[in-house]
């Protein structure tokens, strides 16, 4: 089906013999937000370190199944080629401090070697800055380093750097957990945008988030994907009973 940008296929994922991410069964289709939703320790960010094989860094993790990323199996790709494919953004900002916000942006080429013309690397940084909504605010500070930047900042700086490698799906997981509810806000509105350029899955505990910014909703409980499909009708009439409890606060 060509919308479809990410297929999932009977995939469980360990950590040595316990079975955190149990049979998943998804598909994830191209510019839209699917928030992945459930509580603490259900399996979320294990199953999003998946899909960029970040689970596999763990010396004891392994994997059965499959992930497709349009038609290629993830897990016969280059780790580095999955990585620059798919971006992923983590709970705390964590832009490189002792690089400048220019150098920051452009890490992914650097550290992969990828060499381009000055002038190439200048449209990308501004590309990417503004499509993270960050330009405006740090164009006469580009050479300055990260840090004095706030928490949003840092955060829409990271989100820069994963756009600057022209990513088709961006991993944000619980990206403004650790942010003010103005920052929180901006965030929210940036992902909207950002939709139209690249599929978004977002992990996030906030029920309320979920509803503004998702397109579909996965939940998962207990390391099993309960229920999938329209955020609207996940959150108005849910087809499972777990899902219902756990959106009236009575799981999680």
């Amino acid at each position: 089906m060509e919308n479809i940008v990410l297929k999932v296929k009977d995939f469980s994922a360990y950590y040595g013999d316990k079975k955190i991410v149990k049979n998943i069964n998804l598909v994830i289709k191209k510019n839209k937000v699917t928030s992945i939703m459930g509580p603490s320790g259900c399996g979320k960010t294990t199953f999003i370190r998946c899909i960029n094989r970040m689970h596999e860094v763990n010396v004891d993790a392994r994997i059965t199944g499959k992930i497709f990323l349009h038609d290629n199996n993830i897990c016969e790709m280059d780790p580095i080629i999955v990585r620059r494919k798919i971006g992923m953004v983590f709970q705390r900002p964590n832009p490189f401090p002792n690089m400048s916000i220019y150098d920051n942006v452009i890490a992914g080429y650097k550290l992969n070697g990828i060499k381009l013309k000055r002038e190439e690397f200048d449209e990308i940084v501004e590309d990417s800055l503004k499509k993270a909504g960050l330009w405006y605010e740090v164009k006469s500070d580009l050479y300055r380093r990260s840090t004095f930047l706030s928490g949003g900042q840092q955060q829409r700086l990271c989100i820069a750097r994963s756009l600057a490698m022209k990513p088709d799906i961006l991993l944000l997981d619980e990206p403004t957990s650790a942010l003010d509810p103005i920052a929180t806000k901006h965030i929210e509105k940036l992902i909207e945008a950002l939709k139209e350029n690249v599929t978004i899955i977002i992990v996030t505990h906030n029920l309320a988030q979920a509803g503004r910014v998702s397109d579909y909703v996965a939940f998962m409980y207990l390391g099993e994907l309960i229920e999938f499909g329209k955020a609207e009708k996940i959150f108005t009439a849910p087809e499972k009973k777990e899902t219902e409890k756990f959106l009236i606060g009575k799981i999680g």
